[in-house]
């Protein structure tokens, strides 16, 4: 095998490598699966396998092969003369020459762009973290919508079947002469309502499905059981502690911070550049012997013998105008991420309000429904039906308590899982585990 093939199948399996390389060891935020097994296993595989959080690592990966680069000295400079017409010396002719020259930055310029080329690499684990905290979130986004839709489906599987058990009972009022065939045709109508919302739930479910399997690198029709919640974890809202905690714990935060810090680095590397450079450079000629009459005749001592030299250079920074003019672009790219900084901050503060609030306003909404208006609704629904079987009301009072204890229930399930996607928008806006252990 050639060099080259070397090289290139070398590369290759170095690739290879990296690609099958557990992505969860990238770091990044806590989080939590409030216990829930198959949501942590969901987690857990979507860290593992989503190409977008490989693409982040690797491209943090690459950043950091770029601290040897920056520190690196120059490649030195070889070089050989042949004189075609070679000049003649006291010793003799000069007929080639051959010199290494290393070119040195100014002191402190290596490691201000090490120090830079650090900073940058740590900003792109962060990118890597940001990426991680956000498939974590969009998981349990489209996991929570998974348990709503799976309630909502059996929810309105009951609701056919009391539908059906209702059309039977008005069937037989009408055949024992003290009903309406209107009645039946309601209720088969409602029946059909019923049923396309039920087709409409499925359809959202193979939708969020496919977005489940896509965050899992998984084929986009593979499918997945059923899903319910259990008990909701209280959520302890206290908004200083939380913004303190997202300031610290924010992956972007966490960024914006290191490019100041990398911004400031540039401007003291653009001051250095005021400083020359050096040039220390070792040459060797090749000397032959005197031919002509008088070397011949009296050779000096040390004819024909090779010469060697050392020279030692400076840049001659001159052109003042085009460093003062790299020190101002430092500066105003420092001032830029310090306003990016504060930026980020900001929108930190707003995410943690917004998910405060939500979480607050819809825990309310939750404790409502649990205490009064769905056990209001369950027990007037109680009471239209038996004033149905006794004939006492119509089709119409027991089709809208019906509709009424339906709608209710499905607005009590999609609270429910609101409040646990509150609860991820939360965790992401606060970059670490709420609440609970980390996973």
């Amino acid at each position: 095998m050639s060099i080259t093939n070397a090289a290139v199948a070398c590369g290759w399996l170095l690739l290879s490598l990296l690609l099958s390389a557990p992505i969860a060891r990238a770091g990044g935020p806590a989080y939590t699966a409030y216990g829930d097994e198959r949501l942590a296993a969901l987690i857990t595989e979507a860290l593992e396998r989503n190409p977008g959080i490989r693409e982040a690592l690797l491209e943090s990966q690459a950043a950091r092969h770029r601290i040897p680069q920056a520190t690196a000295l120059p490649d030195p400079t070889l070089s050989f003369t042949w004189h075609a017409q070679p000049p003649e010396t006291r010793t003799g002719p000069q007929r080639a020459g051959i010199a290494v020259s290393q070119s040195i930055p100014w002191f402190g310029k290596r490691a201000d762009q090490g120090a830079i080329a650090r900073k940058l690499a740590e900003a792109h684990d962060q990118t890597a973290a940001m990426r991680r905290a956000e498939v974590v979130r969009q998981v349990k986004l489209a996991y929570y919508d998974l348990a709503y839709l799976d309630r909502a489906i059996a929810l309105a599987i009951r609701e056919e079947e009391v539908l059906r058990l209702y059309e039977s009972l008005a069937r037989a009022h009408y055949a024992q002469g003290v009903g309406l065939q209107q009645a039946v045709v309601k209720l088969q109508a409602e029946t059909t309502r019923v049923l396309n919302r039920r087709d409409s739930f499925r359809q959202w479910r193979t939708q969020t499905e496919a977005t489940l399997n896509v965050l899992r690198d998984r084929p986009d029709h593979e499918r997945l059981a059923k899903t319910r919640l259990e008990s909701l974890p209280p959520a302890d809202i206290d908004e200083n502690r939380l913004h303190q905690l997202a300031r610290a714990r924010r992956p972007e935060v966490r960024a914006a911070r290191l490019r100041v810090a990398s911004e400031e680095d540039n401007v003291r590397l653009a001051q250095r550049q005021h400083g020359p450079d050096l040039t220390l450079a070792a040459a060797w000629g090749a000397v032959g012997q005197r031919r002509d009459e008088a070397g011949r005749i009296a050779p000096p001592s040390d004819n024909g013998k090779d010469t060697a030299s050392f020279t030692v250079g400076i840049t001659l920074p001159l052109h003042r105008s085009r460093y003062r003019a790299r020190e101002r672009e430092a500066v105003a790219h420092l001032e830029a991420a310090k306003a990016a900084y504060r930026r980020t901050v900001n929108e930190v503060d707003a995410d943690v309000r917004n998910a405060s609030v939500r979480l607050t306003m819809i825990g309310a909404r939750i404790a409502r429904f649990e205490k009064a208006l769905l056990p209001q609704t369950e027990h007037a629904q109680r009471s239209t039906e038996a004033a149905y079987s006794a004939g006492t009301i119509g089709v119409l009072d027991l089709l809208d308590s019906e509709e009424a204890l339906l709608d209710a229930q499905l607005e009590l399930a999609r609270l429910k899982s609101d409040y646990m996607q509150a609860l991820a928008e939360m965790e992401r806006a606060v970059g670490t585990a709420f609440p609970g252990e980390p996973s």
